[in-house]
């Protein structure tokens, strides 16, 4: 390969202390830069690399120089580390008028307009070919396109030769620096050369290693005398590193923020249409300090199990660890799936000191619907469904009622309106209207506490996505309309609502698209309370974070 110097034109670079010829590694062939009888230079401006990932201090102009076989040069210049910089240098580095020959060969624009459009294209895929080799970087870095109009490309060739022309003033002292530190290091190789007197003592080797020494030393200070001459491009680049710590923190605390997000979803505001005052339902932040101790007050809580044998097995899930963290007196159940003769088993496994459970099962559909209310208060009188004589509303076990001494506490499970909307009419014209009459009935005598799965986004803010749902089960207008006119109108209270008047706090996600880890969620739980004891209410408010149902836990804290 050495043997066809004379017809190819052979790149050399200098790498560590030495000159290595290319050639051994890579042929450039002739064809690809002549054009006729005459070679055209081709100047490819320094390598741009985002200044926050290289400074100027390591990203610094090397020349290279292409040899024909008239021995005429082409310079190209590239992008090299500041530590190789020193270290670049052309076979014909010194000759000037080699120098000038180039000079005047890259400045001669009429023999780049005289070229045609094949050999535009040629020469710039051989600038690729160079530079890819050399760097193993990707071709398109370099900026140089291979397609176009020859006007183009001919304006391509000029831009980069106008840009190593205007950083002449630069590249000089860069220039001055390599050369400098060439000559440093050429002085070093001559005097490391080995001869048979080094190599016949041990004495001999020492001095030429102490002197290795110093003219490195030697070497580093021409460096930082240099440095010394770019003080503005040190300042320029110690705000750039400024600028890149800067980022660094941000980008350090925007995955702090991710991070708290996956593991906490429900506290990103998650919305397709918020307004500009909403927020993100956060229990750590948003519940008010506990009560004074010795205040009289009953804790209930609320949750849709979606079958409760399925979430007793699951091994994530402890009722006694739900019991002891939350020490709630009261806990309602909506659709626990069971069948009246699975309620005794049932019992045997309620946590000690709940020693009053009811159960209402569907016997319409078995395994279907179902509530409960378990207690660790006695209550005065217990009532299953809404008490009306040959009424369908009682044959899904969707109602149990226990009294109090100061109020009624009510566990529903509204049905769904269906895929479909089936089930619409009976939602609205019949179930809503029966329940709200119930309730109006009850509170003749004492408060009332309406909890459990209302099956109904009321407003915008409880729906993650309110317009793409306007006809779905839970957020039809006629289902929204009716919650407003049967129960809110009718004196029942919205606990949560009232406490948190712009915050969005979901209580139900669908399994579909994981839709609980993007918190796109509902609001369809709920505890409602009669006007006259909703100023006793000191806190209304979700547990997100306990899994094991489609549905989370909602709580009340009611004073007595």
């Amino acid at each position: 390969m050495c043997g066809s110097l004379s017809m190819n034109k052979v790149l050399q670079l200098g790498l560590q202390s030495s000159v290595i010829n290319v050639a051994k590694f890579l042929v450039v062939p002739l064809r690809s830069l002549r054009v006729g009888s005459s070679v055209v230079g081709v100047g490819v401006g320094t390598i741009s690399f985002n200044k926050r990932l290289m400074s100027s201090a390591t990203a610094k102009s090397r020349t290279f120089f292409i040899n024909n076989s008239k021995g005429k040069e082409l310079k190209i210049a590239a992008a090299a580390t500041g530590r190789n910089c020193h270290q670049m240098v052309g076979a014909n580095a010194g000759s000037d008028s080699d120098s000038d020959e180039m000079g005047n060969v890259q400045d001669d624009e009429k023999q780049i307009e005289a070229m045609t459009v094949q050999e535009l294209r040629s020469t710039l895929r051989q600038a690729y070919a160079l530079f890819f080799s050399l760097f193993l970087l990707p071709a398109l870095k370099l900026g140089l396109p291979v397609k176009g109009r020859k006007q183009e490309l001919i304006s391509t060739l000029r831009l980069h030769m106008a840009d190593e022309s205007s950083g002449a003033e630069k590249k000089e002292t860069t220039s001055s620096t390599c050369s400098e530190s060439f000559t440093t290091k050429r002085k070093t190789r001559n005097k490391e050369e080995p001869t048979e007197d080094d190599c016949n003592g041990h004495g001999e080797r020492r001095v030429k290693q102490s002197t290795e020494k110093n003219m490195k030393a030697k070497a580093i200070s021409i460096d930082r005398k240099s440095m010394n001459k770019t003080g503005k491009q040190e300042s320029l680049l110690k705000e750039e590193e400024a600028t890149l710590t800067i980022s660094s923190e941000v980008l350090k605390t925007d995955e702090n923020v991710s991070s708290s997000s996956q593991s906490e979803p429900w506290t990103v505001l998650a919305h397709k249409k918020p307004e500009k005052d909403w927020k993100a339902y956060n229990p750590k932040t948003m519940r008010p300090p506990p009560l004074p101790e010795g205040t009289k007050c009953v804790k209930v809580m609320t949750w849709n199990v979606n079958g409760l044998r399925a979430l007793l097995k699951l091994e994530s899930f402890s009722a006694l660890q739900l019991a002891q963290r939350e020490n709630f007196d009261v806990l309602c159940l909506q659709e626990t799936k069971i069948q009246v003769k699975d309620v005794e088993e049932i019992k045997k496994t309620l946590i000690e000191g709940y020693d009053h459970s009811f159960w209402s099962c569907s016997v319409s559909k078995l395994g279907y619907s179902g509530t409960a209310i378990i207690s660790r208060i006695k209550p005065l009188s217990v009532r299953y469904g809404t008490g009306q004589s040959g009424s369908d509303h009682d044959m899904e076990g969707r109602i149990v009622t226990v009294e109090f001494d100061s109020f009624y506490l009510i566990s529903t499970y509204v049905p769904n309106s269906g895929d479909g909307l089936k089930r619409l009419s009976y939602r609205i014209e019949e179930w809503d209207r029966a329940l709200s009459n119930y309730i109006k009935e009850l509170e003749k005598s004492k408060p009332v506490v309406l909890t459990g799965d209302l099956n109904c986004a009321h407003e915008e803010i409880d729906i993650f996505n309110p317009a793409g749902n306007k006809r779905s089960a839970g957020f039809t207008i006629e289902e929204r309309e009716s919650f407003g006119a049967n129960f809110l109108d009718k004196g029942l209270v919205d606990t949560f609502r009232k406490q948190h008047p712009g915050v969005v706090g979901y209580t139900y996600w669908g399994y579909r698209h994981g839709a609980r880890k993007t918190n796109r969620g509902w609001r369809l739980d709920y505890f409602l309370v009669s006007e006259s004891i909703a100023a006793n209410v000191h806190d209304s408010y979700i547990l997100p974070d306990i899994n094991g149902s489609d549905h989370c836990p909602i709580g009340l804290i009611l004073k007595l």
